[in-house]
């Protein structure tokens, strides 16, 4: 079914639940077809901790270097 946009307006529940019930709505401008109106189609879940049981942080990774630190703010006073 296409539809032009005018006509869509005043329709648009009856065309989602078209839509919805597996039937093929295209809405257009002067006749010349823009979009397909399809039901909503959900996202895979997002997997979080990809690299969870992969890597592993060292205890002293926060640990600041003395000889780093000499490098970028000189020596210590």
């Amino acid at each position: 079914m296409i539809i032009n946009i005018s006509e869509a307006k005043t329709q648009l529940s009856k065309l989602v639940d078209r839509a919805f019930h597996g039937e093929k709505v295209v809405i257009a401008k002067n006749n010349l077809p823009l979009v397909d109106l399809v039901p909503h189609q959900p996202e895979s879940k997002r997997t979080l901790s990809l690299l969870d049981n992969h890597l592993t942080i060292p205890e002293n990774f926060l640990k600041e270097d003395d000889d780093i630190n000499e490098m970028f703010y000189g020596k210590a006073r």
